[in-house]
C-alpha cells in the first residue's frame, strides 16, 4: 500500500485543490430555485393538482 500518493491526495482535498470537488453554492442554488419553482406552481396550480391526484388514485383503488 503506497501511502505517500494517499496523504498527497487527502492534502489537496484539504486546501481545496481537488479537481473532482463540487460546485457546492452552485448546487445550492439550483436547489433552492427548483424549491421555488415547486411552490410557485403549488401555489397557482393546488387545486386541480390535489384533484388530479385523488382521481387516479380513486381510479386504481377502485374496482370497476
Amino acid at each position: 500500500m503506497r501511502l505517500v500518493p494517499r496523504i498527497t491526495a487527502l492534502l489537496d482535498r484539504i486546501r481545496g485543490e481537488d479537481p473532482e470537488r463540487g460546485d457546492v453554492p452552485g448546487w445550492v442554488m439550483v436547489t433552492v430555485m427548483t424549491a421555488a419553482l415547486v411552490l410557485a406552481i403549488l401555489g397557482v396550480f393546488q387545486d386541480a393538482i390535489v384533484d388530479a391526484v385523488q382521481n387516479a388514485l380513486t381510479s386504481v383503488t377502485t374496482r370497476g
